[in-house]
């Protein structure tokens, strides 16, 4: 959905696939668009009275560009505008409110954030309907029912099927293809809410389980899911087939396709989803299933994220000290920090956990505040962070029970001279996670896919 031409080929899109079967539209924002509502949001906190005004002129003007590119009829046309008009001028009074606060909250934040989404969806649908196919948009707000966590909600799935059934099946029946809002939904007392950044996808599968969809597809900018980020590894190859746990731990650790909770709601269905490329939809792509398809060395595919912290909790007396990782991880919650890697030396000397990099700060902070009495007390003797790390993730389900994954591994990043700093397993065996160097991050991840071939298809796998 990054501009008009965009929103013109996934039209054509939605349009050949309901001649084979009904389809539900879940749209994101234009390009770059919630990236500016957020900047806008923290600049107004900050007192800075600039980015609210300009920002939705800004987006009604290229919101009424694209309707004008999209929608030939004119009263068709018109009637959009004073809809894109009326969600537009909420960026200036609502940035307005949080200038006078001086306060962001989590609410007011999702709500500025959320009006990408509002506007796109009117937009599609009315090209839809200039394409000759029946469209109407729908607000999430009206299907995903979620809990109060106004910036990483969670959708109440009882709730969700029984009104996505109710308000979504009536339109399909009169042959209505139904145009939702991504990303956002709402508590049951009607406060919007969002299911984080990037979460269209989450929404799609949301409401794929909630209708007992066949299948669900996700139209992005790249094929699918590869073995290794292409701009890391130039000869990472397409994976035509996966499994929902090894997709999982890829979005966990970093990889872009999916958002990490994508998968939470269709996995229980076995309903599965297609990763392809809107802009060659003629390939295939990417299946996730419950099963996926086998590989002989038991690694599919590596991943790696960079922004973020390894933080360490260290000194003498932690050693048979009780209720230390309880304080630690207490004190990360209490700023609702993610936590994706943990590791501790088996003498207890120091417990480290990495949280993305834009949540250190106030991570350190919160350990601090924690562990006071104990670096009074030299108990703990320091806490540390160190931003110039990643994590490089090997995923794939059948590592399980295969042996010598663990030690080819490490012997190829031996092999390269590559130091590792922290190891994590869990016990699942679906991944061996470790922390490395940030400049060396490049180079364990080319060594790991030369080690396992990756490469080249295995033979179960079509290329």
């Amino acid at each position: 959905m990054g501009d008009a031409d965009c929103i013109r080929r996934a039209a054509r899109i939605v349009i050949d696939a309901t001649k084979e079967a009904s389809v539900i539209v879940v749209v994101s924002a234009m390009g770059g668009v919630t990236n500016r509502l957020v900047d806008a949001a923290h600049r107004s906190a900050a007192g800075d009275e600039g980015p609210s005004h300009s920002l939705a002129n800004a987006l009604r003007d290229e919101h009424f560009a694209a309707a004008d590119t999209l929608v030939s009829d004119l009263s068709a046309r018109q009637e959009l505008k004073v809809q894109l008009e009326k969600i537009t001028s909420q960026v200036s009074d609502l940035c307005h409110g949080v200038r006078l606060l001086r306060e962001l909250t989590p609410k007011s934040l999702a709500t500025l954030s959320s009006i990408g989404e509002r506007l796109s969806a009117p937009l599609m649908a009315s090209a839809l309907t200039d394409e000759g196919l029946k469209s109407a948009a729908v607000s999430a707000t009206e299907l995903i029912v979620t809990d109060d966590q106004f910036d990483q909600a969670e959708p109440l799935m009882a709730q969700v099927r029984e009104r996505a059934k109710s308000r979504l099946l009536p339109l399909l029946e009169k042959e209505i293809t139904p145009v939702v809002t991504g990303f956002i939904g709402a508590t049951l007392d009607g406060a919007l809410t969002t299911l984080g950044r990037g979460g269209s996808d989450y929404s799609a599968t949301t409401l794929g389980a909630a209708t007992n969809a066949d299948e669900i597809v996700i139209w992005t900018d790249v094929d699918g899911v590869l073995t290794a980020d292409p701009r890391l590894v130039p000869e990472a190859r397409l994976l035509h087939e996966i499994s929902y746990k090894e997709a999982a731990e890829l979005a966990y650790f970093g990889a872009k396709v999916l958002h990490p909770k994508t998968l939470r709601p269709v996995a229980e269905a076995g309903i599965p989803v297609w990763i392809r490329n809107s802009f060659a939809p003629e390939r295939a792509g990417t299946r996730i299933t419950q099963t996926g398809r086998t590989s002989a060395n038991g690694v599919r595919a590596i991943t790696a994220i960079s922004n973020v912290s390894l933080i360490t909790v260290g000194g003498r007396g932690m050693v048979g000290a009780v209720g230390v990782a309880a304080k630690m991880f207490a004190a990360v919650a209490s700023v609702r920090a993610n936590v994706l890697l943990i590791s501790q030396s088996s003498s207890e000397n120091d417990i480290c956990l990495i949280v993305e990099s834009a949540d250190a700060s106030q991570t350190l902070k919160a350990l601090k505040k924690a562990f006071a009495r104990d670096l009074d007390h030299h108990d703990v003797e320091y806490i540390t962070v160190n931003d110039e790390i990643a994590i490089v993730a090997v995923v794939g389900e059948k590592m399980h029970g295969t042996p010598g994954m663990a030690g080819r591994t490490f012997s190829a990043l031996g092999d390269r001279g590559i130091n590792i700093i922290a190891i994590a397993q869990g016990s699942s065996e679906y991944n061996v996670s470790f922390v490395v160097e940030k400049h060396a991050m490049r180079s364990a991840v080319a060594a790991i896919h030369e080690e396992f071939k990756l490469h080249l298809p295995p033979a179960t796998e079509s290329s």
